[in-house]
Protein backbone atom coordinates (compact mmCIF):
# COMPACT_ATOMS: atom_id res chain seq x y z
CA UNK A 1 0.00 0.00 0.00
CA UNK A 2 1.39 3.34 -0.90
CA UNK A 3 2.50 5.37 2.16
CA UNK A 4 0.56 8.82 2.52
CA UNK A 5 2.99 11.85 2.29
CA UNK A 6 1.40 13.07 5.84
CA UNK A 7 3.97 10.53 6.96
CA UNK A 8 7.18 11.71 5.92
CA UNK A 9 8.73 14.93 7.43
CA UNK A 10 9.47 16.28 3.64
CA UNK A 11 10.44 14.73 0.36
CA UNK A 12 14.11 14.55 1.37
CA UNK A 13 13.04 11.24 3.09
CA UNK A 14 11.94 9.25 -0.28
CA UNK A 15 14.49 9.96 -2.64
CA UNK A 16 15.35 7.24 -4.90
CA UNK A 17 18.84 5.87 -4.76
CA UNK A 18 19.89 8.43 -7.79
CA UNK A 19 18.70 11.49 -6.65
CA UNK A 20 20.28 10.64 -2.91
CA UNK A 21 23.84 9.80 -4.08
CA UNK A 22 23.40 13.39 -6.28
CA UNK A 23 21.91 15.03 -3.43
CA UNK A 24 24.69 13.93 -0.98
CA UNK A 25 27.54 14.48 -3.82
CA UNK A 26 26.27 18.22 -3.63
CA UNK A 27 25.83 18.72 -0.30
CA UNK A 28 29.29 17.13 0.69
CA UNK A 29 31.03 19.55 -1.66
CA UNK A 30 29.09 22.54 0.06
CA UNK A 31 30.14 21.60 3.34
CA UNK A 32 34.00 20.94 2.68
CA UNK A 33 34.49 23.88 0.88
CA UNK A 34 33.03 25.84 3.59
CA UNK A 35 34.88 24.20 6.50
CA UNK A 36 37.80 24.98 4.18
CA UNK A 37 37.12 28.20 4.33
CA UNK A 38 35.62 28.68 7.60
CA UNK A 39 37.23 26.59 10.54
CA UNK A 40 41.16 26.85 10.30
CA UNK A 41 41.95 23.28 12.18
CA UNK A 42 39.84 22.06 8.81
CA UNK A 43 41.98 23.57 6.59
CA UNK A 44 45.36 22.29 8.43
CA UNK A 45 44.08 19.11 8.51
CA UNK A 46 43.38 19.46 4.71
CA UNK A 47 47.07 20.66 3.93
CA UNK A 48 48.50 18.08 6.06
CA UNK A 49 47.12 15.75 4.07
CA UNK A 50 48.07 17.18 0.79
CA UNK A 51 44.11 17.08 -0.39
CA UNK A 52 42.26 20.36 -1.69
CA UNK A 53 38.32 20.56 -1.00
CA UNK A 54 37.91 19.81 -4.82
CA UNK A 55 39.44 16.59 -4.31
CA UNK A 56 36.40 15.70 -2.24
CA UNK A 57 33.52 14.70 -4.75
CA UNK A 58 31.73 11.70 -3.57
CA UNK A 59 31.50 10.19 -0.17
CA UNK A 60 33.85 7.65 -1.25
CA UNK A 61 36.50 10.38 -1.56
CA UNK A 62 36.12 11.24 2.22
CA UNK A 63 38.70 8.74 3.06
CA UNK A 64 41.01 11.01 2.16
CA UNK A 65 40.26 13.70 4.70
CA UNK A 66 42.21 12.11 8.11
CA UNK A 67 39.20 11.21 10.72
CA UNK A 68 39.18 13.49 13.99
CA UNK A 69 38.58 11.57 17.26
CA UNK A 70 37.39 12.72 20.76
CA UNK A 71 40.64 12.98 22.33
CA UNK A 72 41.94 15.00 19.19
CA UNK A 73 39.10 17.71 19.87
CA UNK A 74 40.12 18.01 23.57
CA UNK A 75 43.86 18.43 22.60
CA UNK A 76 42.62 20.90 19.86
CA UNK A 77 41.07 23.15 22.05
CA UNK A 78 44.10 22.71 24.92
CA UNK A 79 46.48 23.78 21.89
CA UNK A 80 44.04 26.78 20.53
CA UNK A 81 41.24 27.85 23.63
CA UNK A 82 38.93 27.75 23.52
CA UNK A 83 37.07 26.32 20.22
CA UNK A 84 40.41 24.50 18.65
CA UNK A 85 39.62 26.45 15.50
CA UNK A 86 36.79 24.65 14.93
CA UNK A 87 34.37 27.12 14.94
CA UNK A 88 33.10 28.50 11.36
CA UNK A 89 31.14 31.75 12.83
CA UNK A 90 32.26 35.23 14.25
CA UNK A 91 32.32 34.06 18.42
CA UNK A 92 29.96 36.93 18.80
CA UNK A 93 27.10 35.13 17.16
CA UNK A 94 26.72 32.40 19.45
CA UNK A 95 23.87 31.97 21.60
CA UNK A 96 24.84 29.31 24.31
CA UNK A 97 28.01 27.60 25.37
CA UNK A 98 28.20 24.37 27.11
CA UNK A 99 30.55 22.29 28.97
CA UNK A 100 31.25 18.57 28.24
CA UNK A 101 33.87 16.61 30.26
CA UNK A 102 37.64 17.34 28.62
CA UNK A 103 36.65 19.99 28.90
CA UNK A 104 35.15 20.31 25.65
CA UNK A 105 33.09 23.69 25.06
CA UNK A 106 30.26 22.61 22.80
CA UNK A 107 28.59 25.11 21.33
CA UNK A 108 24.64 26.08 20.20
CA UNK A 109 23.97 25.62 16.78
CA UNK A 110 22.71 28.70 14.40
CA UNK A 111 21.48 26.05 11.34
CA UNK A 112 18.23 25.84 11.65
CA UNK A 113 18.90 22.31 9.19
CA UNK A 114 20.82 20.92 12.27
CA UNK A 115 16.89 21.06 14.37
CA UNK A 116 15.37 19.71 11.25
CA UNK A 117 17.25 16.62 12.15
CA UNK A 118 15.61 16.46 15.66
CA UNK A 119 12.19 17.41 13.82
CA UNK A 120 12.13 14.17 11.39
CA UNK A 121 12.59 12.12 14.67
CA UNK A 122 10.37 13.65 16.39
CA UNK A 123 7.77 13.43 13.35
CA UNK A 124 8.69 9.80 12.77
CA UNK A 125 8.23 8.63 16.18
CA UNK A 126 5.16 10.20 16.54
CA UNK A 127 4.68 13.62 17.71
CA UNK A 128 2.70 16.47 15.82
CA UNK A 129 2.35 20.00 16.43
CA UNK A 130 0.55 21.37 19.33
CA UNK A 131 1.71 18.29 21.37
CA UNK A 132 2.55 19.05 25.14
CA UNK A 133 5.79 17.38 25.89
CA UNK A 134 7.66 16.92 28.65
CA UNK A 135 11.44 17.43 28.32
CA UNK A 136 14.05 15.34 30.66
CA UNK A 137 17.62 15.23 29.35
CA UNK A 138 19.69 17.40 31.19
CA UNK A 139 19.73 21.41 30.68
CA UNK A 140 22.82 21.58 32.98
CA UNK A 141 26.14 22.57 31.28
CA UNK A 142 24.98 19.98 28.45
CA UNK A 143 23.41 20.12 25.08
CA UNK A 144 20.72 17.61 25.17
CA UNK A 145 18.01 19.48 26.51
CA UNK A 146 18.27 23.07 25.20
CA UNK A 147 18.60 21.45 21.57
CA UNK A 148 16.00 18.98 21.88
CA UNK A 149 13.86 22.22 23.52
CA UNK A 150 14.83 24.69 20.58
CA UNK A 151 13.68 22.06 18.14
CA UNK A 152 10.44 20.68 20.04
CA UNK A 153 9.58 24.50 19.96
CA UNK A 154 10.55 24.90 15.68
CA UNK A 155 8.41 21.68 15.29
CA UNK A 156 5.39 23.57 16.67
CA UNK A 157 5.41 21.53 20.18
CA UNK A 158 5.13 23.14 23.91
CA UNK A 159 7.91 22.28 26.23
CA UNK A 160 7.84 21.68 29.96
CA UNK A 161 12.13 21.84 30.84
CA UNK A 162 11.72 19.57 33.11
CA UNK A 163 15.28 18.16 33.07
CA UNK A 164 16.31 14.87 35.67
CA UNK A 165 15.61 14.14 39.24
CA UNK A 166 12.90 15.20 41.69
CA UNK A 167 10.57 12.57 40.96
CA UNK A 168 7.14 13.07 42.59
CA UNK A 169 7.39 16.09 40.91
CA UNK A 170 7.82 14.76 37.75
CA UNK A 171 4.33 13.00 38.76
CA UNK A 172 2.61 15.66 39.73
CA UNK A 173 3.27 17.24 35.90
CA UNK A 174 2.05 14.63 34.04
CA UNK A 175 -1.00 14.46 36.03
CA UNK A 176 -1.97 18.01 36.47
CA UNK A 177 -0.66 19.13 32.87
CA UNK A 178 -1.99 16.09 30.92
CA UNK A 179 0.92 15.95 28.30
CA UNK A 180 1.26 14.04 25.27
CA UNK A 181 4.55 13.46 24.64
CA UNK A 182 7.85 12.48 26.73
CA UNK A 183 12.04 12.57 26.13
CA UNK A 184 14.38 11.51 28.03
CA UNK A 185 16.76 8.19 28.86
CA UNK A 186 14.59 5.11 29.31
CA UNK A 187 15.70 4.28 33.15
CA UNK A 188 14.58 7.17 34.37
CA UNK A 189 10.60 7.27 32.83
CA UNK A 190 10.64 3.59 34.70
CA UNK A 191 11.56 5.24 37.67
CA UNK A 192 8.69 7.68 37.28
CA UNK A 193 6.22 4.97 36.21
CA UNK A 194 6.96 2.51 39.34
CA UNK A 195 7.02 5.83 41.85
CA UNK A 196 3.63 6.32 39.82
CA UNK A 197 2.43 2.83 40.71
CA UNK A 198 3.70 3.13 44.60
CA UNK A 199 1.57 6.56 45.22
CA UNK A 200 -1.65 4.55 43.88
CA UNK A 201 -2.21 6.27 39.96
CA UNK A 202 -2.62 4.11 37.24
CA UNK A 203 -0.11 5.34 34.34
CA UNK A 204 -2.87 4.80 31.35
CA UNK A 205 -6.16 6.27 33.04
CA UNK A 206 -4.62 9.20 34.95
CA UNK A 207 -1.73 10.34 32.30
CA UNK A 208 -2.06 11.63 29.12
CA UNK A 209 0.96 10.29 27.78
CA UNK A 210 0.74 8.64 24.07
CA UNK A 211 4.23 9.12 22.31
CA UNK A 212 8.04 8.83 23.71
CA UNK A 213 11.61 8.72 22.91
CA UNK A 214 13.09 7.03 26.04
CA UNK A 215 16.40 7.32 24.00
CA UNK A 216 20.42 7.50 25.37
CA UNK A 217 21.07 4.46 27.48
CA UNK A 218 22.16 1.13 26.26
CA UNK A 219 20.14 -1.53 26.86
CA UNK A 220 17.17 0.55 26.35
CA UNK A 221 15.45 -1.58 23.92
CA UNK A 222 13.28 -4.09 27.04
CA UNK A 223 12.07 -0.93 28.59
CA UNK A 224 10.51 0.65 25.24
CA UNK A 225 8.91 -2.41 24.67
CA UNK A 226 7.37 -2.31 28.37
CA UNK A 227 6.22 1.16 28.09
CA UNK A 228 4.67 -0.08 24.87
CA UNK A 229 3.28 -3.02 26.29
CA UNK A 230 1.99 -2.20 29.56
CA UNK A 231 1.19 1.21 28.94
CA UNK A 232 0.05 2.05 25.85
CA UNK A 233 3.03 4.47 24.50
CA UNK A 234 4.11 4.96 21.41
CA UNK A 235 8.52 4.81 22.22
CA UNK A 236 11.48 4.86 19.55
CA UNK A 237 15.11 5.08 19.85
CA UNK A 238 17.44 8.09 18.75
CA UNK A 239 20.99 7.73 18.63
CA UNK A 240 22.53 11.42 19.37
CA UNK A 241 26.04 12.69 20.13
CA UNK A 242 27.06 15.76 22.15
CA UNK A 243 29.26 16.89 19.26
CA UNK A 244 27.38 16.65 16.39
CA UNK A 245 23.52 16.22 17.59
CA UNK A 246 21.36 13.23 15.55
CA UNK A 247 22.97 10.61 13.80
CA UNK A 248 19.93 8.19 13.33
CA UNK A 249 16.66 7.55 14.69
CA UNK A 250 13.91 4.58 14.65
CA UNK A 251 10.42 4.93 12.86
CA UNK A 252 7.48 2.92 13.93
CA UNK A 253 8.84 -0.21 12.37
CA UNK A 254 11.68 0.03 14.25
CA UNK A 255 14.19 -2.59 12.24
CA UNK A 256 17.27 -0.17 12.22
CA UNK A 257 18.52 3.50 12.57
CA UNK A 258 17.17 5.99 9.96
CA UNK A 259 20.12 8.18 8.97
CA UNK A 260 18.62 11.89 8.67
CA UNK A 261 19.34 13.76 5.49
CA UNK A 262 21.43 16.43 6.80
CA UNK A 263 23.67 13.86 8.19
CA UNK A 264 26.29 11.59 6.23
CA UNK A 265 27.24 8.27 8.09
CA UNK A 266 30.43 6.22 6.98
CA UNK A 267 31.55 2.54 8.82
CA UNK A 268 35.17 2.24 8.64
CA UNK A 269 37.37 0.03 9.81
CA UNK A 270 39.29 1.46 12.89
CA UNK A 271 42.93 0.71 11.94
CA UNK A 272 42.58 1.92 8.41
CA UNK A 273 40.06 4.69 8.51
CA UNK A 274 38.95 2.57 5.18
CA UNK A 275 35.35 2.46 4.31
CA UNK A 276 34.17 -1.46 5.26
CA UNK A 277 31.66 -3.37 2.74
CA UNK A 278 28.06 -3.91 3.02
CA UNK A 279 27.55 -6.10 6.19
CA UNK A 280 30.78 -5.68 8.18
CA UNK A 281 30.56 -3.58 11.16
CA UNK A 282 32.98 -0.51 11.24
CA UNK A 283 33.10 2.46 13.34
CA UNK A 284 30.79 4.65 12.64
CA UNK A 285 32.23 8.23 11.23
CA UNK A 286 30.06 11.39 10.99
CA UNK A 287 30.07 14.36 8.78
CA UNK A 288 27.08 16.46 9.33
CA UNK A 289 25.72 18.37 5.65
CA UNK A 290 24.70 21.42 7.70
CA UNK A 291 26.85 22.69 10.08
CA UNK A 292 28.40 26.11 9.64
CA UNK A 293 28.42 26.93 13.25
CA UNK A 294 30.84 23.49 14.19
CA UNK A 295 31.84 22.36 10.52
CA UNK A 296 33.40 19.19 11.55
CA UNK A 297 34.06 16.47 8.92
CA UNK A 298 34.95 13.28 9.69
CA UNK A 299 34.33 12.89 13.85
CA UNK A 300 34.81 9.59 14.82
CA UNK A 301 32.23 8.71 17.47
CA UNK A 302 33.91 5.57 18.63
CA UNK A 303 30.63 3.76 18.57
CA UNK A 304 30.78 0.39 16.55
CA UNK A 305 27.56 -0.60 14.15
CA UNK A 306 26.62 -1.72 10.25
CA UNK A 307 24.28 -0.73 7.72
CA UNK A 308 20.99 -2.26 7.66
CA UNK A 309 20.40 -3.65 4.29
CA UNK A 310 17.22 -3.93 3.69
CA UNK A 311 14.35 -1.60 2.59
CA UNK A 312 12.13 0.17 5.42
CA UNK A 313 8.58 -0.60 5.16
CA UNK A 314 8.26 3.05 6.35
CA UNK A 315 9.06 3.97 2.96
CA UNK A 316 11.90 5.83 3.68
CA UNK A 317 14.76 5.32 1.52
CA UNK A 318 17.76 6.46 4.20
CA UNK A 319 20.37 3.99 5.08
CA UNK A 320 19.74 2.90 8.26
CA UNK A 321 22.29 1.66 10.71
CA UNK A 322 21.99 -1.34 13.29
CA UNK A 323 22.13 -0.92 16.71
CA UNK A 324 25.60 0.17 18.24
CA UNK A 325 27.05 -3.23 18.50
CA UNK A 326 30.03 -1.41 21.07
CA UNK A 327 33.19 0.80 20.82
CA UNK A 328 36.32 1.13 19.38
CA UNK A 329 38.68 2.48 22.50
CA UNK A 330 38.11 2.92 26.23
CA UNK A 331 34.96 5.66 26.81
CA UNK A 332 32.17 3.74 27.96
CA UNK A 333 28.77 5.19 27.84
CA UNK A 334 26.66 5.74 31.57
CA UNK A 335 23.56 6.61 32.00
CA UNK A 336 23.66 8.76 28.59
CA UNK A 337 26.70 10.02 29.44
CA UNK A 338 30.60 9.21 28.34
CA UNK A 339 32.94 8.23 30.95
CA UNK A 340 36.90 8.40 29.74
CA UNK A 341 39.38 6.44 31.77
CA UNK A 342 41.35 10.19 31.25
CA UNK A 343 38.44 11.32 33.96
CA UNK A 344 38.51 8.36 36.24
CA UNK A 345 42.08 8.93 37.29
CA UNK A 346 41.87 12.76 37.30
CA UNK A 347 39.48 11.74 40.21
CA UNK A 348 41.45 9.42 41.84
CA UNK A 349 44.49 11.60 41.46
CA UNK A 350 43.23 14.00 44.17
CA UNK A 351 43.47 11.28 46.90
CA UNK A 352 46.69 10.05 47.68
CA UNK A 353 44.91 7.40 50.06
CA UNK A 354 43.90 5.43 46.50
CA UNK A 355 46.81 2.69 45.77
CA UNK A 356 44.29 1.43 43.12
CA UNK A 357 41.21 1.65 41.46
CA UNK A 358 38.35 0.50 39.01
CA UNK A 359 35.21 1.73 38.14
CA UNK A 360 32.97 -1.12 37.35
CA UNK A 361 29.69 -0.92 35.14
CA UNK A 362 26.72 -3.55 35.44
CA UNK A 363 23.53 -3.39 35.00
CA UNK A 364 21.09 -5.36 37.55
CA UNK A 365 17.90 -4.92 36.44
CA UNK A 366 16.60 -1.60 34.29
CA UNK A 367 19.19 1.17 35.45
CA UNK A 368 23.16 1.21 35.08
CA UNK A 369 24.97 0.50 37.87
CA UNK A 370 27.96 2.62 38.36
CA UNK A 371 30.80 1.26 41.20
CA UNK A 372 34.30 2.81 41.82
CA UNK A 373 36.66 -0.20 44.03
CA UNK A 374 39.70 0.83 45.44
CA UNK A 375 42.58 -0.53 47.04
CA UNK A 376 44.16 1.82 50.09
CA UNK A 377 47.61 2.76 50.63
CA UNK A 378 46.59 4.37 54.16
CA UNK A 379 44.25 2.08 56.51
CA UNK A 380 43.75 4.96 58.53
CA UNK A 381 41.42 7.34 56.57
CA UNK A 382 38.06 8.36 57.79
CA UNK A 383 36.23 6.00 55.01
CA UNK A 384 33.03 7.59 55.65
CA UNK A 385 34.33 11.21 54.74
CA UNK A 386 36.82 9.94 51.95
CA UNK A 387 33.72 8.30 50.32
CA UNK A 388 31.34 11.22 50.56
CA UNK A 389 34.26 13.27 49.30
CA UNK A 390 35.40 10.52 46.08
CA UNK A 391 31.14 10.75 45.31
CA UNK A 392 31.28 14.55 45.39
CA UNK A 393 34.79 14.95 43.14
CA UNK A 394 33.48 12.52 40.89
CA UNK A 395 30.56 13.96 40.36
CA UNK A 396 31.82 17.08 39.47
CA UNK A 397 34.36 15.74 36.81
CA UNK A 398 32.39 13.42 35.38
CA UNK A 399 29.42 14.72 35.60
CA UNK A 400 27.83 11.65 36.46
CA UNK A 401 26.47 9.73 40.19
CA UNK A 402 28.46 6.58 41.37
CA UNK A 403 26.24 4.27 43.77
CA UNK A 404 29.21 3.18 45.53
CA UNK A 405 32.45 3.57 46.51
CA UNK A 406 33.88 -0.14 47.39
CA UNK A 407 37.15 -0.45 49.56
CA UNK A 408 38.80 -3.79 48.58
CA UNK A 409 41.15 -5.61 50.20
CA UNK A 410 45.23 -5.22 48.63
CA UNK A 411 45.81 -6.62 45.40
CA UNK A 412 41.61 -7.34 44.31
CA UNK A 413 42.63 -5.61 41.24
CA UNK A 414 45.49 -6.53 39.42
CA UNK A 415 48.23 -4.41 38.25
CA UNK A 416 48.07 -2.65 34.82
CA UNK A 417 44.11 -3.69 35.18
CA UNK A 418 41.98 -1.40 32.75
CA UNK A 419 40.27 1.59 34.40
CA UNK A 420 36.73 1.28 33.57
CA UNK A 421 35.48 -2.45 33.19
CA UNK A 422 31.85 -2.81 31.76
CA UNK A 423 30.07 -5.89 32.75
CA UNK A 424 26.83 -4.92 31.24
CA UNK A 425 24.56 -7.72 29.16
CA UNK A 426 22.21 -6.72 27.14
Amino acid sequence: MPRKKSEYFDKLETMSPPEREEYYSRKLQQQVKYAYDHAPVMRAKFDQAGVRPDDIRTVKDLEKIPITHKDALIELRKANPPYGGLLGVAPKKLEKIFMSPGPIYDIQPLDDSFYRRFERVFYAIGFRKGDLVVNCMSYHMVPAGHWIDKALTMFGATVIPMGVGNTELQIQVLRDMQPTGWIGTPSFLMIIFNKAEELGYDVRRDFALRVACPHGEMGGAPMRQIFEEKYGIACSDIYPTADVGVVGYECRHKGGLHIPEEMLVELVDPNTGKQVAPGEAGEVITTPLDSTTYPLLRFGTGDLSSYVEEKCPCGRTSPKLSRVLGRVGDAVRVRSMFIHPRQTKEVVARFPAISRYQVIVTRPQFRDDLVLQCEMCETTVDRQKLTTEIKQTFQDLCRINLDRVEFVASNTIPEGAKAIIDKRIY
